[in-house]
């Protein structure tokens, strides 16, 4: 569309935007507009539609931070306008992602010296830090392979079905054969026996995960670690673990730092990690880490001098923006171990509060485990006069962002409703979404009472006609039973 030239100035300084003609007509949707508008009415309509969006605290599906401090939101915007591919350009960003690679490697336990660095790299998310760790494994298997004069053309991974969906993509993406152990009602992650028996020559690796999307259960990953050991050990091969710990990775070390799932245990090779998670900043941050230098292939590693020196890089992408791994820094050194075992473990009670809550209704089932990822996931006990999807679905009318959906194939019968505890969720958040939930419970009651009393009606109805039925004949039996016996009494005379 075409917007009109203001008929004077006095439509630009004098008019407010709700009067003047960029108010009363709709912003173009697939054509660019052939004339420029305000600066103030362009703003003002984008941030109006942008009102239909939910509130992204209320939004209890997500894993991702949605709240920072007012200084971290400084910095952010001033280094904004900074690509991090530049690196010999912003040498001080580039030493801060790698104080955050050695940061978090330390914390997961790598095999490094005291004034050694870490091997990894700050991604987009946890998606690309999959898709480089796969490639990783992929590379180094073939290398294998090949050196030993054997096929290398049908590589495979082995998971859980309950892995997230960049696991499929990489496999579709990378050619990498998915090989998915089922879960089952009642067990809904991955069994570490069975997925050792799944594994074979051409298993590039096993990826186990430290908080399933599900119902944020961690995996067992020390009994996977012992199981393959094991294996190795009678076949030959050298199976390594891949640890998914996008939800996991920053709770596991504050809340359970006696738990063996990182670099401590010896097939473990690599580990992704979202920052953007639990890592508490906004979406765009991931993270992934090699054990040692020998776990990536030199060959997958590019080196680039066009940008005024050698730069070493191994990104699925090139320019990406500065902001989140400065804001990652922020974090680690602002709340360093203190902070986060401080918020890990408000988002842990505050989980149980609503956990123990959902359970006071006695109409759900909980499919979470009070250790893990703060979630706290629920079914119904009853789903003859409404089920999740309908629960979700009223929900949003309070505000809440609350999912509904399927367990994983062959335990797909079973529906879940999902809400994750984040760090910006508070007490009274919790405790209002209980109260939005038995207030949601009792409308849908109320719409189904009519049609429960009509059953009732109709039963009863059923029941006292059964009834003056069995009366009237009952009382023709007697009648008949009485004349009988006058016609023996007096056949006896």
């Amino acid at each position: 569309m075409v917007f009109p030239k203001p008929s004077s100035e006095s439509d630009l300084f004098l008019h407010s935007n709700f009067a003047s003609c960029y108010g009363g007509d709709s912003l173009p949707r697939f054509t660019m507009p052939h004339n420029s508008m305000p600066k103030e009415a362009a703003y003002q309509n984008i941030h109006d539609e942008l009102q239909l969006d939910a509130i992204p605290k209320l939004n209890l599906a997500s894993f991702v931070t949605t709240s920072m401090e007012e200084e971290c939101n400084k910095l952010i915007m001033e280094s904004i306008n900074k690509n991090y591919v530049d690196m010999d350009e912003y040498p001080a960003t580039t030493d801060l992602h790698n104080r955050c690679v050695n940061m978090i490697a330390r914390l997961f336990h790598a095999e490094i010296g005291e004034d050694e660095n870490a091997i990894g790299a700050g991604t987009v998310g946890s998606s690309e830090a999959i898709m480089l760790a796969g490639l990783a494994f992929k590379k180094k298997w073939q290398n294998k392979r090949k050196a030993e004069g054997k096929p290398y053309d049908k590589p495979n991974l082995v998971t859980g079905s309950n892995v997230q969906v960049c696991w499929e993509k990489f496999a579709r993406y990378f050619e990498v054969e998915l090989r998915e152990v089922e879960v089952r009602e009642g067990y809904y992650v991955m069994d570490p026996a069975k997925a050792v028996e799944l594994v074979d020559e051409n298993t590039i690796c096993v990826a186990a995960i430290l908080g399933s999307t599900y119902n944020g259960e961690f995996e067992d990953v020390k009994l996977l670690n012992d199981l393959l050991l094991q294996k190795n050990k009678q076949t030959g091969w050298d199976t390594p673990i891949h640890v998914d710990a996008a939800s996991g990775g920053f709770i596991a070390p504050f809340l359970y730092p006696e738990l063996e799932w990182d670099f401590r245990l010896a097939l473990v090779k690599s580990i992704n990690v979202s920052g953007h998670k639990y890592g508490l900043v906004y979406a765009g941050i991931g993270w992934v880490i090699w054990r040692t230098k020998d776990d990536l292939p030199e060959d997958l590693v590019f080196h680039i001098n066009y940008l005024g020196a050698d730069q070493p890089t191994f990104t699925l992408n090139f320019s990406k923006g500065s902001s989140q791994i400065i804001a990652q820094y922020y974090q680690l050194v602002r709340l360093g171990h203190e902070g986060y075992r401080s918020i890990m473990e408000n988002c842990r009670e505050n989980a149980m509060v609503l956990k123990e809550n959902i359970e006071k209704s006695g109409r759900f089932n909980i499919l979470s485990k009070d250790d893990g990822v703060p979630v706290v996931a629920f079914s119904l006990k009853d789903r003859s006069q409404y089920d999740e999807y309908k629960i979700s679905e009223m929900l949003r009318r309070h505000g809440w962002i609350v999912p509904a959906y399927p367990m994983p194939p062959a335990a797909q019968h079973i529906n879940v409703l999902r809400v994750v505890i984040r760090a910006e969720f508070s007490r009274t958040l919790a405790q209002r979404l209980v109260f939005d939930i038995n207030d949601v419970l009792h409308e849908l009651e109320k719409l189904h009472l009519p049609k429960v009393i009509n059953n009732i009606t109709e039963e009863k109805k059923e029941l006292v006609e059964s009834g003056v039925k069995k009366t009237a004949l009952d009382a023709h039996r007697e009648i008949i039973a009485q004349e009988s016996n006058k016609r023996q009494k007096i056949m006896a005379a």
